[in-house]
């Protein structure tokens, strides 16, 4: 065992250390490595993790480099400058706008102490076990993406590991290989309790974490489970008896599970969990989850290696690294300071004079798009319904459906059965269906975050996609939002939008759906009507809407805990 180790539940950890130094609350580390995509630097051939981790010193305390990263990111190559629309027709017409940004390189900061391992750049510098590896090369990807080619050496080495980075960007894979890997080289008892745990925002996200775990783990002999609100208890906790390596949870849903009413027995064992992974943390934190993240972390052991991804990096996600993570490195791929879009997007604006043009512009957008498949955005659950009625072939996803009227809603639209998705913001994290091509903001969204998630349901993978929003003069708010990030990414504001919020021609009305409303900015203060889709689990009060209120503002309690 390496020296400055433990063994936890078979897996070498590093040791805790309450002296180590570290500032996470301030982003300051002992080192700032800057690299930029560039030609491969060869590549480490090796079977095992200590064979392959030629590392590099960090201990000047200051400076900034620029090294090569290796081959393109094929998860965020450069988007060509196409404007034509939806499947290559422009189907906007007159006041609609589009915009793409032709970016060559993805920049990649590492920071952190001490001695830290090259980037796997390429297969052969991969050093997983070939059962671990074997799916991804099999399933196509010509390399690692730039988060996986830093973070999975890092990880390997038992290192804490905060990833900031856009979705798409392949960081599901980025933190479960090395979980399947430090299972199979350590000879850990895979009969034993679970020995990772991965939290998630929405059930959405966790069932897809649950999906890929098991579609890339099956090979290596991982098993995987997931808990979520809004489904029986029973089928979940039938698959905890399998025995899984990985729990893939919602905070709400684990909570109840360990802390179960008077009489009964806690229904997960998390005393032996050695991997913990914080996913899309600023979700988490943003929908109000921090008191039940803090109580679970509490409650599993001290020898653990933790991982946080994040979009963004608010001083709120910067507390909760501070306070549970050890050492750990940073590593941020392309913008993270602000709100961007994927640039293999192409952006359009269309400015609609009321909702009847809005609905012929959305079939305009659909048919121009051809056989393509197509998510439509909604912001209320009953325009869901009245969109989805109107598209022939349609399926609609909101909080209302159960959880076996989504599940069959996203596998008839996976599978390409169906061809276009309804839905509010339910599915507009972790769903993840390379073919869509096009996705359209029927109703602008309420906050900056909430468009970039939408849009980046498209472009995934490498993929080329589109995006639509479609305004009104009552969608001021919301046409601001999106202004600003077309300005911050360098991308022309069309002429029209620029004028109209010049002038003041667009208005902040009433927040709602079907084209009207004002929408909070995401630097400003959430404002959801109860009509929203969330997932919260735990003991809250209940509001006037029969919702949760959590202390801050009142939701519907869309996915019920029991």
């Amino acid at each position: 065992m390496p020296n400055g180790s433990s063994m936890h539940n078979g897996l070498t950890l590093p040791k805790s250390e309450t002296d180590r130094s570290h500032d996470l609350r301030n982003g300051s580390f002992s080192a700032d490595i800057r690299q930029e995509n560039g030609p491969s630097s060869g590549g480490i051939v090796g079977t095992s993790f200590a064979e392959s981790h030629k590392t590099f010193n960090n201990t000047s305390g200051s400076g900034s480099h620029v090294y090569p990263v290796g081959l393109p990111d094929p998860l965020s190559t450069s988007l060509q400058g196409d404007c034509s629309g939806a499947g290559g027709t422009n189907a906007s017409g007159d006041g609609a706008a589009a915009a793409s940004q032709d970016t060559s390189t993805a920049e990649v900061e590492v920071r952190g102490t001490g001695q830290l391992p090259q980037a796997w750049k390429t297969w052969t510098d991969v050093a997983f076990p070939p059962r671990v590896r074997a799916p991804l090369i099999s399933a196509g990807f010509p390399a690692p993406s730039l988060i996986q080619q830093h973070s999975w050496p890092i990880l390997s080495v038992g290192r804490d590991f905060i990833g900031i980075a856009k979705t798409g960007s392949g960081k599901t894979l980025a933190f479960l290989l090395p979980i399947f890997a430090k299972l199979l080289e350590s000879k850990a008892d895979l009969r034993g309790p679970p020995a990772s745990l991965v939290l998630a925002p929405t059930r959405e996200l966790a069932c897809q974490i649950e999906n890929e775990a098991k579609n890339f783990g099956a090979t290596a002999g991982m098993k995987a489970a997931c808990l979520y609100g809004g489904a029986p208890k029973g089928p979940q906790l039938a698959e905890l008896r399998q025995r899984p390596q990985v729990v893939v949870a919602t905070p709400g849903r684990l909570n109840d599970l360990l802390c179960p009413p008077a009489g009964l027995t806690v229904a997960v064992d998390v005393k032996s969990v050695c991997y913990l992974v914080l996913d899309e943390a600023d979700r988490m934190l943003d929908m109000g989850f921090e008191p039940q993240i803090r109580k679970i972390i509490q409650a599993l052991p001290q020898e653990r290696q933790t991982v946080m991804f994040t979009a963004t990096w608010p001083p709120a996600i910067r507390r909760l690294a501070q306070d549970f993570l050890k050492d750990a490195v940073e590593v941020r791929v392309g913008e993270t300071e602000n709100l961007s879009v994927n640039t293999d997007i192409t952006q359009h604006v269309a400015l609609c004079p009321d909702l009847r043009d809005k609905e012929d512009r959305l079939d305009s957008i659909l048919r121009a798009s051809g056989t393509d498949q197509a998510i439509v955005f909604v912001n209320t659950k009953r325009m869901c319904e009245q969109v989805s009625l109107r598209i022939s072939g349609s399926i609609a996803i909101h909080g209302d459906k159960d959880q076996r009227e989504r599940d069959h809603a996203l596998s008839q639209f996976k599978s390409g059965a169906i061809r276009v998705l309804v839905a509010t913001d339910v599915a507009a994290r972790g769903l993840d269906v390379k073919a869509v091509k096009v996705v359209v903001n029927f109703d602008p969204p309420n906050r900056e975050e909430d468009y970039v998630h939408r849009v980046g349901r498209t472009g995934r993978a490498g993929q080329k996609g589109a995006a639509w929003t479609l305004l009104t003069n009552e969608d001021g708010a919301a046409a601001r939002s999106i202004a600003d990030i077309f300005k911050r990414m360098g991308l022309p504001l069309p002429a029209e939008l620029e004028r109209r919020l010049a002038s003041g021609e667009m208005r902040s009305g009433r927040a709602g759906g079907g084209g009207s409303g004002a929408r909070s900015r995401s630097v400003g203060v959430v404002s959801r009507r109860h009509d929203d889709d969330f997932d919260f689990g735990g003991p809250a009060r209940r509001n006037d809407f029969g919702g949760r209120d959590e202390g801050r503002s009142s939701f519907m309690n869309d996915c019920p805990t029991y």
